[in-house]
C-alpha cells in the first residue's frame, strides 16, 4: 500500500528531526523529501510545525516501542544482547551526525508540549522493555530499573557517539551493560 502524503510528510519529519533537530527542521525540506505540495502542510497539520513535530515524534516513539516489544524474552542476558544489536545501527547513525528523533524534541527551550510527547514515548519504551525483561525471568522492579538504565545508556550513547564521530562509546557501553546483566541478573 502506497504511503499517503501525510504519512510521507511524517516520515520526512522523523528523518529531519534525527538529522537537524526541531530548530533545523524546515517545511521546505519536508516538502522536498516527501514530494508534498506546499498546500499540504496546513491541510494535514493545521497546527503547523508544532503539530507536525509532535506527530512525527509520537510515530517514531511507537515504531521503537513495537521493535522493543518484539525482542526475544528467552533470558535477561539474551534480551539485553538483542536490544544492543537492535539499537547499534541506529547509534552508528549518530556517529555520522544523526540522533534520536524523540530526544530531539526535548532540547527546544519552548518545547513544553513536545516534551510531554517525548516523555510518553520514553515511558512506553521503558514499560515495554521492562515487560520483556519480566517475561525473560526478572522480577518486575529489577526489570524496570534495568530498562531505565538501558534506555538512559542508549540516549547517552547517541550523544557521545555523535560528539566523537565514532561508535566506540556505544561499544564500551554495550560491553558494560552486558557485564552488568551477566553479573547481577544471571545465576
Amino acid at each position: 500500500m502506497a504511503a499517503t502524503t501525510r504519512d510521507r510528510m511524517i516520515d520526512a519529519a522523523i528523518d529531519a528531526l534525527q538529522k537537524k533537530g526541531v530548530a533545523g527542521m524546515s517545511f521546505t525540506a519536508i516538502l522536498e523529501s516527501s514530494g508534498a505540495a506546499r498546500g499540504a502542510i496546513y491541510h494535514h497539520f493545521p497546527g503547523g510545525k508544532a503539530e507536525l513535530v509532535a506527530t512525527a515524534a509520537a510515530r517514531n516513539g511507537d515504531q521503537v516501542r513495537e521493535l522493543l516489544a518484539a525482542l526475544p524474552a528467552t533470558d535477561p542476558l539474551s534480551l539485553v544482547q538483542a536490544f544492543l544489536d537492535l539499537v547499534r545501527p541506529v547509534v552508528a547513525c549518530s556517529a555520522e551526525g544523526a540522533g534520536c528523533a524523540v530526544a530531539a524534541v526535548t532540547v527546544d527551550p519552548d518545547s513544553g508540549e513536545l516534551r510531554t510527547v517525548a516523555a510518553a514515548a520514553f515511558d512506553s519504551w521503558t514499560t515495554t522493555l521492562a515487560e520483556r525483561l519480566t517475561a525473560a525471568g526478572m522480577e518486575p522492579a529489577a526489570a524496570a530499573d534495568l530498562a531505565t538504565t538501558l534506555l538512559t545508556l542508549l540516549q547517552g550513547a547517541h550523544v557521545l557517539c555523535r560528539a566523537e564521530g565514532s561508535i566506540d562509546p556505544f561499544d564500551r557501553m554495550a560491553r558494560t551493560a552486558t557485564d552488568l546483566v551477566r553479573h547481577r541478573f544471571e545465576a
